[in-house]
């Protein structure tokens, strides 16, 4: 397992760091890296799990997960545009 690098622990405060497995822990090390990391998180990421796998976590994930003044940076650093809305409107 790859140990993740210790600037990660404010941006995972809540996960005891010392056990946390970037594997496992993909979509969440994605989101906060995204969210609230530095381009020393998005270059961390984006080292180790490569675009096209960020890609395809941004895919499978609410558009509201992600805080909106990034988007068009992640958009442009990651060319992506698939965000995964939730229709208004929509009945179940």
């Amino acid at each position: 397992m790859s140990a993740i690098p210790a600037i990660f622990k404010p941006l995972l405060w809540s996960y005891d760091f010392d056990t946390c497995d970037p594997l496992k822990m993909k979509k969440t090390l994605i989101v906060q890296a995204l969210s609230y990391g530095t381009f020393e998180h998005w270059r961390w990421i984006r080292n180790f799990y490569g675009d096209e796998e960020i890609r395809k976590v941004l895919t499978g994930i609410p558009a509201t997960e992600i805080k909106s003044k990034t988007k068009p940076l992640i958009e442009t650093i990651f060319r992506f545009s698939n965000w995964n809305y939730a229709p208004r409107g929509a009945r179940q």
